[in-house]
């Protein structure tokens, strides 16, 4: 597995991670100058975007959700187990981790990594905290559509099982969606199979189980919950779909089904729990998807 470097953060691992890498950048001419600045002034990021090293492409992860936090900074959110080394489980002030657009690594780096969770031994990360948190950089807009999935905030469950992560009592978007026989909560995903969804079959302390397959690469991923009620994807909608954020993807396991997701709930809780003991230093704390289309 590659460690955290000086010009490496993300690693490779069984869901399909990246390394990313610090990328030098020409100075040009004042015209080109200009035009890169324009450029930046445009981009979005979005839910499904894949971000790798400029230096290994085709190994990368996927971003999960975009917003702002409680203190104003821009936020992404992808799996933790895409870092390793030292620097885990800390919060990241320097700029030392730039995250690259896969598919546009000449605009530079898009954000910079600022806390991810150790996988504490196990290839797949942590048992319910395998996040990490990006914060994005001014040059670009944060919007909520991804290619086909719109997050219209996150999700909420009031009276629903508190994630293990939650401190008490535990805020409505702490609490983790039920798996129970008179459950019916499906899961939405994108990813490089399309958009999918399917029923959530198993819910341990807020790892989801899901139908919905995934593949190498898309390792921190969107999901969202299907509204009941509301359209599920297909060829009439362009398979879109929109609903609140529920979580991201993060691994394969020996188990059936095998697609597993880290709830947004688990994520939230930690977030929170974590500036409790440490306000205002907290990168990604009180993350609120944007509303931004």
């Amino acid at each position: 597995m590659f460690r955290l470097g000086r010009l490496r953060v993300l690693s490779a691992s069984v869901a399909g991670l990246a390394a990313i890498a610090t990328l030098g950048t020409g100075t040009g001419i004042a015209r080109a100058q200009d035009e890169a600045t324009a450029v930046k002034q445009v981009k979005r990021v979005h839910n499904a975007m894949q971000i790798a090293d400029p230096s290994a492409p085709d190994s990368f992860c996927t971003i999960g959700a975009v917003g702002t936090d409680d203190y104003g900074r821009a936020i992404a959110v992808s799996a933790g187990h895409c870092g390793g080394g030292p620097n885990a489980d800390r919060e990241i002030h320097e700029n030392s981790y730039p995250v690259y657009d896969r598919q546009d690594f000449a605009f530079g780096p898009i954000g910079y990594v600022r806390y991810f969770k150790s996988p504490e031994g196990s290839m797949t990360g942590h048992p319910t905290k395998d996040y990490m948190i990006i914060e994005l950089v001014p040059e670009v807009t944060l919007s909520s559509q991804g290619p086909t999935l719109k997050q219209t905030g996150q999700v909420e469950i009031p009276g629903g099982q508190p994630s293990p992560n939650a401190m008490s009592p535990a805020r409505a978007d702490e609490r983790l969606l039920g798996a129970g026989l008179f459950d019916n909560n499906e899961l939405v995903v994108s990813g490089q199979l399309g958009v999918w969804y399917g029923r959530i079959t198993n819910n341990s302390n807020g790892i989801y189980q899901s139908h919905a397959p995934h593949k190498a690469g898309d390792s921190g991923g969107p999901t969202i919950w299907h509204v009941p009620g509301t359209p599920y994807p297909s060829e009439a909608n362009g398979f879109q779909a929109e609903g609140p954020w529920a979580g991201i993807t993060k691994a394969l396991i020996l188990g059936f089904p095998p697609y597993v997701y880290t709830s947004s709930a688990n994520i939230l809780a930690d977030l929170r729990a974590r500036d409790a003991a440490d306000p205002a230093d907290v990168y990604g704390a009180g993350f609120e998807v944007t509303a931004n289309p």
